[in-house]
């Protein structure tokens, strides 16, 4: 696959995710899948690990779209800069839901072996992110 298919697969894998459609993680994620920044603490590895968090998230978080700002794509690993927005409505990580909406912001890199997503880094800013989901209570 040449560089704008893997931006392409990348992006389809957010899109899916985002309808929520759980069925794309066997479709797209390698059997072997390493995931080397969790989303979530304490989860399995690989392709079980991923269904989970898209769980939790996805209930956390049901209205949540990736918006991509910036892909780069070299050889077999694409870069992308992504703002994730969406409504928390559901307890998440012991904070309250607070109807709100929230933002976080990151980058992943994604190595792409035979169509699939082989493997995944991440960078987000957590602590804005936890900011976000403290009751306003807790700000003052």
């Amino acid at each position: 696959m040449g560089t704008e298919e893997n931006k392409a697969l990348v992006r389809r894998w957010f899109e899916e995710i985002d309808r929520g459609n759980l069925a794309v993680i066997d479709e797209l994620l390698a059997e072997d899948y390493v995931d080397h920044n969790p989303p979530l603490p304490d989860l399995p590895e690989g392709r079980e690990g991923v269904r989970l968090a898209s769980e939790l998230l996805l209930q956390a978080f049901p209205d949540a779209v990736h918006v991509i700002e910036e892909q780069r794509a070299e050889g077999d690993r694409v870069l992308t800069r992504v703002l994730v927005r969406g409504s928390f409505t559901r307890e998440f990580l012991g904070f309250p839901p607070s109807g709100k909406p929230v933002e976080l912001r990151g980058m992943a890199v994604h190595r792409i072996e035979n169509g699939r997503l082989a493997e995944h880094w991440a960078q987000v800013d957590m602590l804005a992110f936890a900011q976000q989901l403290e009751p306003d209570a807790a700000r003052t």
